[in-house]
């Protein structure tokens, strides 16, 4: 009796799906004073009906496929941003070399350009080459020079997440701002003239702001 209503339920739901997605073409011919049905089946309601499968299971199978190739997308797009900030950074003999996946991951996570915390790392220190001496891992001038960090990593995140405007202490000057005003309120122009200039032509030099539709064209 289990298995009935078990099969029945299967079945209902089977139904259900193919009337929302037309799979069945349904004719009615009159013979006589009898009216005969004639189903067409399509290869999709053939395949539910032999593999008795839940068509709501189908269904969600499909949505995960699509999801898990937009993932994919994403994460060699990643892989590409991190490759071309690590490529710029060894062709020049920089010690940062290998935090480029940090950098895009902690820029893109507080809505920054994914170049910006290499660029200002190349300005402020040559990539980790004249990191501040007086504390550690300081390699992108943050604090002038007064700061400890735990590890590079950490300076990372810290310094991301101050220029996205995600942390109360600062989120007045960083907020709600421009690549060029961040970089303006990092070091104002009576500190240093053309800072945004210079910080943004190394951005520049380490690859376009829209990866994406770069590498889009170039697959296509």
């Amino acid at each position: 009796m289990e298995q009935n209503h078990h099969d029945m339920k299967n079945n209902n739901m089977i139904r259900f799906v193919q009337s929302l997605v037309l799979l069945p073409f349904v004719t009615t011919v009159p013979v006589g004073n009898i009216a005969k049905t004639n189903t067409i089946e399509t290869p999709l309601t053939i395949s539910i009906q032999k593999l008795n499968t839940n068509p709501f299971g189908l269904i969600a199978f499909n949505q995960a496929e699509i999801k898990e190739d937009v993932i994919d997308q994403e994460e060699v797009i990643l892989a590409q941003k991190a490759k071309a900030i690590d490529d710029y950074f060894e062709e020049r003999d920089m010690p940062l070399a290998g935090y480029g996946r940090k950098m895009v991951v902690e820029a893109e996570k507080n809505d920054l350009d994914w170049r910006l915390l290499a660029a200002i790392s190349v300005r402020e220190s040559t990539g980790g080459k004249f990191a501040c001496k007086k504390v550690k891992f300081s390699a992108f001038g943050w604090g002038s020079c007064k700061i400890n960090f735990d590890s590079y990593d950490h300076s990372i995140e810290v310094v991301a997440r101050n220029l996205g405007g995600n942390n109360p202490k600062t989120e007045r000057y960083y907020g709600d701002k421009t690549t060029y005003q961040i970089l303006r309120t990092y070091n104002p122009a009576h500190i240093v003239l053309k800072y945004p200039e210079q910080v943004i032509k190394i951005m520049n030099d380490i690859g376009p702001e829209d990866f994406e539709k770069k590498e889009l064209a170039l697959n296509s």
